[in-house]
């Protein structure tokens, strides 16, 4: 079994992607537009991705631009959370991630013996970063 994330966005999946990129590596991959989807979507969204992956060796993350008409609540029901491989690699991820959002709790050391920080990015996505002390 494999469970991973489905990111929904409001047409700027590819801007967010290309972030997430830029953040964590990878490739994006089998994306899709709306382009020949038979599905009732205004012309000027056609070029929008109905789907689309971010993949790397330690994660996929997929994700899309909802239809116009579908409602999108953020909200905190669903934190991305990424374990590093050092206090400085999760360093640096968290800046790069809160870079233009809202950081929520700093990157600091935590009770569990391990560098954590929580932060919401520009495109309102909410990540954990944990790192071990070292």
């Amino acid at each position: 079994m494999k469970v991973q994330p489905y990111l929904t966005f409001r047409g700027n999946c590819q801007e967010a992607l290309s972030f997430y990129q830029e953040c964590l590596g990878g490739d994006i991959v089998n994306k899709q537009t709306y382009e020949k989807a038979p599905m009732d979507i205004p012309d000027n969204y056609r070029n929008k991705l109905q789907h689309a992956e971010l993949k790397s060796n330690g994660f996929q993350i997929m994700a899309y631009d909802a239809a116009p008409d579908t409602p999108i609540n953020e909200g905190n029901q669903v934190q991305m959370s990424i374990n590093t491989q050092n206090r400085q690699e999760g360093q640096e991820l968290f800046e790069k991630l809160s870079q233009g959002g809202q950081v929520l709790q700093n990157y600091d050391e935590v009770h569990w013996d391990a560098m954590f920080g929580r932060c919401k990015d520009k495109y309102g996505v909410q990540w954990m970063v944990n790192a071990p002390l070292n």
